[in-house]
């Protein structure tokens, strides 16, 4: 599959920010003492907010 610069920057970007909420998920998950059922709720609250504190703002990009 081939990608745009700026695709592979999103991909690697994503890849960065699943990998962080992986970690700290786990550490809440020791906290909870137990599996976390509410887990993808959980990953995009932290990612919105690592996304945030980086700069980063999501807008939909307008077609054309």
């Amino acid at each position: 599959m081939e990608t745009t610069p700026t695709e592979a920057n999103t991909t690697e970007l994503l890849l960065d920010l699943l990998k962080r909420a992986a970690a700290a998920h786990g550490i809440h998950e020791k906290e909870l003492g137990r599996p976390d059922p509410d887990w993808p709720q959980w990953y995009a609250a932290h990612m919105t907010v690592t996304l945030r504190e980086a700069g980063y703002r999501i807008t939909r990009a307008t077609p054309g």
